[in-house]
């Protein structure tokens, strides 16, 4: 990472703050960025994998782009996914703990946010300290949206996060090509985030039918040595799950343990 003094007067990509490339030359960075992207995914890859490279290319896509993060929100806990920088997580991370900041405002709201950083002591105190630790002096969070299967309606992915050492980074034209940028970028992610789902829902059910067949063992076990029907011994394991407050499955595997033990 830069230093205090080279980060408020150069951004990474060589560009001095007031000395930023015309609209034409951003939109063809933007657009040579989005057909390296189009370029490499895949119709199968984890989720992660995906978001990584979006986050790589986006790094790409605009001068003023030090540093970028993919914040996936749409799950019980917000979680960085995909970054460029290990360091500036933190810089999300203290938005989640603190459940407010720019990341999470774009998802709520569904429009691009920039927060110049020193603007916004009183509403994200978290976001304005981490940013300053690490002096970043300008962050826009765009929204990460998808095609539904289901309705005409879009889902909520999660944000693209762009940080700058540069306090006059990402005007209003940079927030519209970065809006374009992942409207075009959510065919290709919506792909991979389709496969991850399915891949997690057979893992799931492989792991159902794995503990269905301990379960069944167990069962076995117990209507040999206690001489009872298949209810009856599924009544037992389940009485010792409740009182142990331990999972069926944990329990039956524990009865094959000691059966084979023995």
């Amino acid at each position: 990472m830069a230093d205090d003094t080279s980060a408020s007067e150069t951004s990474q990509n060589g560009h001095q703050d007031g000395d930023r490339p015309d609209a034409l030359t951003r939109l063809d960075e933007t657009t040579d960025a989005l057909m390296v992207l189009r370029d490499s995914f895949t119709d199968e890859e984890p989720l992660d994998t995906a978001l990584q490279r979006l986050a790589d290319t986006a790094s790409r896509a605009l001068p003023d782009a030090d540093a970028v993060s993919v914040s996936l929100v749409d799950l019980a806990q917000p979680r960085t996914a995909a970054f460029t920088n290990a360091r500036l997580v933190e810089v999300d991370e203290k938005q989640y703990s603190a459940d407010r900041g720019p990341c999470l405002e774009a998802g709520r709201t569904l429009q691009v946010v920039r927060a110049v950083v020193g603007e916004h002591v009183d509403e994200w105190p978290e976001f304005e300290a981490a940013a300053a630790d690490h002096s970043i002096r300008a962050y826009l969070s765009v929204p990460v949206l998808l095609p539904s299967l289901q309705s005409a309606e879009q889902v909520h992915l999660g944000s693209l996060n762009i940080y700058s050492y540069t306090a006059a980074a990402f005007d209003p034209f940079d927030e519209g090509l970065m809006r374009l940028f992942t409207m075009t970028a959510s065919a290709t992610i919506a792909g991979a985030h389709r496969w991850q789902r399915a891949k997690d829902h057979i893992s799931g059910l492989e792991q159902a039918l794995v503990s269905r067949a301990v379960i069944d063992q167990a069962k076995g076990v117990l209507m040999v040595v206690h001489s009872c029907t298949a209810d009856e011994a599924f009544s037992m394991l389940v009485q010792r799950s409740q009182h142990d407050n331990v999972k069926l499955r944990d329990v039956a595997k524990a009865l094959l343990d000691s059966v084979t033990r023995s």
